[in-house]
């Protein structure tokens, strides 16, 4: 007993409780709030996460004709230059050629899904020989270059242009009709 006094005097044994007792209300408190209440706990619902919008499928067939029109626009643009820059004189081509090559990359810098990637190289390949032609054209007209070259690119352009032209009914499932020559009125001798 002398002992559990002389704790006390010093103020030792305050302490100790303390660090016993105060834990130990703590821990009472923790229990008493995890019982069962009167009032149910409030529950939580799911928030629903929002369906997030897919990026719709270019190649599907409701989308292919919008985005072949997007690579089609460029060969329109392409097609009307080149027949104008036809009929230019070949040492005033260089203003035409500027304009084709504008053309071309912005062509080239189009997107393009995969199901079209066949009719954009038709394209790019058709429009690198007419621009490549006309090029050759003002050294024609220098003397640099034949005729040979000439007709070889024109004839080149002209086969890619049938390639793209092909591609294109294919991809939008269109039949392509042979055009035949319109016929030559036959000459038979007159009695």
């Amino acid at each position: 007993m002398r002992l559990f006094l002389n704790c006390c005097k010093d103020g030792k044994m305050k302490k100790q409780i303390r660090f016993v007792i105060l834990p130990i209300i703590i821990l009472t408190l923790l229990i008493a709030a995890c019982g069962n209440n009167a009032t149910p706990a409030p529950t939580v619902e799911p928030t629903p996460i929002p369906s997030l919008t897919s990026t719709p499928d270019p190649c599907a067939p409701e989308n292919i004709e919008a985005e072949v029109q997007k690579i089609h626009k460029y060969m329109r643009e392409f097609d009307d230059g080149s027949s104008l820059a036809a009929s230019v004189p070949s040492d005033q081509l260089s203003d035409s050629i500027a304009e084709l090559q504008r053309i071309r990359r912005e062509a080239e810098d189009q997107p393009t899904p995969a199901c079209l990637v066949t009719l954009k190289t038709y394209q790019i390949s058709h429009m690198n020989i007419v621009i490549g032609t006309l090029i050759n054209l003002i050294g024609y007209a220098n003397g640099t270059v034949s005729k040979d070259v000439i007709d070889q690119g024109i004839a080149l352009a002209r086969q890619e242009h049938d390639k793209y032209t092909i591609e294109l009914a294919r991809v939008l499932g269109l039949t392509m009709v042979p055009v035949s020559p319109p016929s030559q009125p036959s000459q038979t001798p007159s009695p």
